[in-house]
């Protein structure tokens, strides 16, 4: 339990710096911890993805909420928050000016 908590803390640690610093409050977030073998010696490992699905964002500034919340509680597009966050983190493609389109059902 003692290694579980470490990674966790290291994790919220890098987390909450990166997320800072482009201006999103980590509020809380989960993850799982998976064991690997590495020759003989079992190592632990975040075995999980890290995104706003499992994390809690909140712009620092405004306190508007960019995570799952903003399905959950109706407060508008999801995928306008999710974009704004891979904006600001840099990790969307410079072309995309806009949140994807809505998927639609075809009969």
């Amino acid at each position: 339990m003692d290694d579980i908590v470490a990674i966790a803390l290291r994790v919220n640690d890098f987390l909450s710096g990166v997320m800072y610093g482009v201006g999103i409050q980590l509020v809380d977030f989960k993850i799982e911890i998976g064991r690997v073998w590495d020759n003989e010696f079992p190592r632990l490992i975040v075995a999980d993805e890290i995104s706003p699905d499992s994390c809690r964002l909140w712009d620092i500034e405004s306190g508007r909420k960019l995570d799952k919340d903003v399905f959950r509680q109706d407060l508008g597009d999801l995928a306008d928050a999710y974009t704004e966050v891979a904006r600001r983190l840099g990790v969307l493609p410079s072309n995309v000016t806009h949140a994807p389109t809505k998927p639609t059902l075809i009969n």
